[in-house]
């Protein structure tokens, strides 16, 4: 089959022939409909200690179930259509049984080295990660299911409630999902920080109650709009100074979610969150139950992230396409369909 496969830090992927994946005997192979760029992908390319050369990237997926292993569970059969999270549990321990699959000490992961991933035409999947899509939904709404699940689970760490106001810093993919699920909740301000003028206004069509251009005084513009600091910040840029930046930014025992993923060293100065009070909570990934809601809600027409794909390409593009991201863009969320 044809793959995007990764040759080593820094280097652009090359599409090539690789072997089609064979499934384990709780496992299912799928074809793969479409495959979202996520910009965890693009950080892990550059760094210096990241993927190992010859692996297939590619975690925001949807397919067409093409093979079933035998001791597969959940009924699946050849043809049905799905999503899945992009890792492969052991099945047995706490963590897998209780659907927090993401810290099974024997967790694989899809697309970072452990199993091939998606940016390919197969891909291999665990039956107990994979949840069929509705008819209602098809296949690039199906590989946004994942970063939608991202965004849930930062929300859901925030124990937000109503009348709180919310800062999101950055309008990339997550820093959208967590302005859609903050309007979701009933948060009474979501305030956009956002260099790019096309992503403001696409966290306006999200969800947003206000957008800052992130080159401004942020904080000024905040207060304007929701008459205080805010209660909640959400980092979703991942870059070396956002968290002193969001420390800054928050009020007096506010809480400061880290979603963005940042692949260097940090520093903060301790005594700027201790005279706040502030908590700092780190968050990783989702929960199983997560993808069923962001599942129910977007067949419901309750929640509708359609706005977040900005292009399309297919696996001959990708790599272009790969490359251009790791640039200041317009784009938010491109979708490959091998």
């Amino acid at each position: 089959m044809q793959a995007a496969v990764f040759k080593g830090p820094g280097q652009r992927l090359v599409v090539e022939d690789v072997p089609e994946p064979n499934p384990e005997p709780t496992d299912l192979v799928l074809r793969v409909g479409c495959c979202g760029i996520c910009g965890s992908d693009l950080h892990v390319a550059d760094a210096a200690m990241g993927l190992p050369p010859g692996c297939v990237m590619g975690h925001e997926f949807s397919g067409e179930v093409v093979e079933v292993g035998p001791d597969a569970v959940g009924d699946f059969a050849v043809g049905d259509r799905v999503t899945a999270m992009p890792c492969i549990g052991c099945g047995g321990c706490a963590a897998c049984l209780t659907g927090d699959i993401m810290h099974c000490e024997s967790l694989q992961g899809t697309g970072l080295g452990a199993i091939p991933g998606a940016y390919a035409e197969y891909v291999r999947v665990g039956s107990q990660e994979t949840m069929r899509l509705p008819d209602s939904l098809d296949f690039r709404i199906g590989a946004l299911v994942e970063p939608l699940a991202v965004g849930l689970n930062a929300v859901n760490a925030a124990h937000l409630t109503r009348g709180e106001s919310v800062l999101v810093i950055g309008a990339g993919p997550v820093g959208l999902a967590v302005t859609l699920w903050a309007r979701f909740f009933g948060v009474r301000s979501v305030v956009v920080s956002e260099l790019s003028e096309a992503r403001r206004e696409m966290a306006a069509k999200l969800g947003a109650t206000s957008v800052v251009d992130g080159g401004s005084d942020v904080a000024s513009a905040f207060a304007d709009h929701a008459g205080g600091p805010p209660d909640v910040v959400f980092e979703c840029v991942g870059l070396p100074g956002m968290l002193m930046q969001c420390g800054t930014l928050a009020g007096s025992r506010s809480r400061v979610i880290v979603a963005g993923v940042c692949m260097e060293s940090d520093t903060i100065f301790p005594m700027a969150g201790i005279l706040k009070e502030l908590s700092f909570h780190f968050v990783l990934g989702y929960h199983q139950r997560d993808w069923r809601l962001t599942l129910d809600m977007l067949e419901a027409g309750r929640v509708d992230a359609s706005a977040m794909v900005t292009d399309v390409v297919d696996l001959a593009g990708l790599p272009s396409a790969f490359e251009a991201l790791k640039q200041p863009t317009t784009q938010s969320k491109v979708l490959v369909e091998p």
